[in-house]
C-alpha cells in the first residue's frame, strides 16, 4: 500500500513538473517570438568572430532583449548559432528575439552605426558622416564635406576606414547625370574609371548602398537598370491616349516635369499643362530646358536668361522649337516619371511661379496675364528683374 502511494505521489509530481515544464517552454517560445523590450530602435553591434554567448550578453545589456538565455536557446534552436554576422545592423524598435536572430545572421551591409554619405544634389554635392545615437535611436550628422572645400576632413578618412561602417551614395531628383559621375570621382571609398558620362535621365534617383572599393561603372550600371525598370513599369500602367510615342519621350517629359517644380503635390498639373500644350500644338516655352541648351547638365546657371538666349534656335529652346527637346534634361525620380504619364486631368495650357515656391496655373492667356501681373509685383517688391521669361510672353 505505501509503495503504491508513493508511485502515485511520483506519478503526480512527475506530471505537475510536465505541466510546469511544457509552461515554460511555452513561456520562452512566446519571449522569443513576442514584441521586444526596446522601444527605440537599436544597433547592434557584431564583432569579427564573436561568439553567440557574448552577443546574447551585449544584446541583453543594451535592452533589446529580454533574456540572454533565452536569445541563445531560440537561436540554437533554429539552428543559426554560428551564422553570426560581423557588421553594424539596425534591429526595429520592439522587435522580437526571433527578428533580431534573422537580422544578425542575413549579413550584407551594415545598416547603422557609422554612417558616411555621398549626397550628389542639383546645387551641390556633399559627404556626411552620421552617427547612431544610441539614446534615441536617431542618426545624427558628426561632419560634412564638400569637394570645393579642401581636404577630407580627418573623421571622415577614419569613418570611411572602419571595417562595418555603412556607405551609401544618394541622388536628389533632377540631378544630372554629369553631377552624379562627378560626385562618384570625388569619394575615395569607390574605384574605378568612368569613361564615358550616361545618357542624361538613364539613372534612377534614389540611395544606394555600396562596399568599400565599389566600381563606379558598375554602380552606374545600377543605377540605369533600377531606371529602366520603373520607367518600364509606368510605361506599361500609362493611360491611353497620351501624346508620346516612346518611353523615351515619357522620360524627357518628366524630366521637364522635375525640373519645373520642387513641390510634390504640383507635379500632375505642371504635367498637365506640357501635356494640353503638345496637344494643341503649342510650344512648351519651360525655361529649364533653354538652360539645358547652355549649360548642357555641367553645373548650374546662377543668373537670368538672356534675352539672347531665349531668341536663340537650338535644339534644347523650348520657345523657339516645337514639341519635346531631343533628350532629357536631368534624371527624374519615380514620381515626376509617373506624373508624365498621369498627368492630372485639367484645363490648364499656362503657369507662372506664385511667389510661395509654387505656381498659379490658368486656362486663359488673359487669366495667365493677370497671374503674371502679380508676380511682377513680387518680383519688384523682392528687388529682382521683372523681365523674366513667362509662358505666352506675358
Amino acid at each position: 500500500m505505501i509503495w503504491r502511494n508513493i508511485a502515485s505521489n511520483f506519478l503526480t509530481l512527475l506530471i505537475v513538473l510536465l505541466i510546469a515544464a511544457a509552461a515554460a517552454v511555452a513561456w520562452a517560445k512566446r519571449e522569443f517570438s513576442g514584441p521586444g523590450p526596446s522601444e527605440i530602435a537599436q544597433c547592434v553591434q557584431i564583432a569579427p568572430g564573436a561568439s553567440l554567448n557574448a552577443v546574447s550578453q551585449q544584446l541583453a545589456s543594451q535592452g533589446a532583449v529580454s533574456s540572454a538565455y533565452i536569445f541563445r536557446a531560440g537561436t540554437d534552436y533554429m539552428d543559426k548559432a554560428r551564422n553570426l554576422k560581423f557588421g553594424s545592423y539596425l534591429v526595429a524598435p520592439r522587435a522580437s528575439m526571433e527578428d533580431i536572430v534573422g537580422v544578425i545572421t542575413a549579413g550584407g551591409p551594415s545598416t547603422c552605426g557609422t554612417e558616411v554619405i555621398l549626397r550628389v544634389g542639383v546645387r551641390e554635392t556633399n559627404v556626411l558622416l552620421r552617427d547612431m545615437n544610441p539614446d534615441t535611436g536617431a542618426f545624427e550628422e558628426m561632419a560634412r564635406w564638400s569637394p570645393e572645400s579642401g581636404d577630407l576632413p580627418e573623421a571622415i578618412v577614419a569613418a570611411e576606414k572602419k571595417p562595418d561602417a555603412r556607405l551609401r551614395v544618394a541622388l536628389a531628383e533632377g540631378v544630372t547625370s554629369w553631377q552624379v559621375v562627378q560626385g562618384l570621382n570625388a569619394v575615395d571609398f569607390l574605384t574605378g574609371e568612368v569613361d564615358k558620362v550616361p545618357a542624361e535621365g538613364s539613372l534612377a534617383p534614389d540611395t544606394y548602398d555600396v562596399e568599400a572599393g565599389a566600381d563606379r561603372g558598375a554602380l552606374l550600371a545600377e543605377m540605369a537598370a533600377r531606371q529602366s525598370r520603373i520607367l518600364a513599369q509606368e510605361w506599361e500602367a500609362r493611360p491611353f491616349g497620351l501624346p508620346y510615342d516612346s518611353p523615351e519621350q515619357a522620360l524627357i517629359m518628366a524630366s521637364i516635369v522635375e525640373k519645373e517644380t520642387g513641390l510634390p503635390e504640383e507635379r500632375p498639373q505642371v504635367a498637365s499643362v506640357f501635356v494640353n500644350r503638345l496637344e494643341q500644338g503649342m510650344r512648351l516655352e519651360t525655361d529649364p530646358t533653354v538652360i539645358y541648351g547652355i549649360t548642357r547638365g555641367e553645373g548650374i546657371l546662377d543668373r537670368g536668361l538672356r534675352r539672347s538666349e531665349l531668341a536663340a534656335q537650338t535644339p534644347y529652346n523650348t520657345y523657339r522649337i516645337d514639341g519635346l527637346p531631343p533628350t532629357p534634361i536631368a534624371n527624374p525620380g519615380r514620381a515626376a516619371i509617373n506624373a508624365a504619364l498621369n498627368p492630372a486631368q485639367t484645363d490648364y495650357i499656362f503657369f507662372v511661379a506664385d511667389g510661395s515656391g509654387g505656381h498659379a496655373f490658368a486656362r486663359t492667356l488673359q487669366e495667365h496675364n493677370a497671374n503674371v501681373a502679380r508676380w511682377r509685383q513680387i518680383e519688384a517688391q523682392r528687388g529682382q528683374a521683372t523681365d523674366t521669361p513667362v509662358q505666352g510672353g506675358g
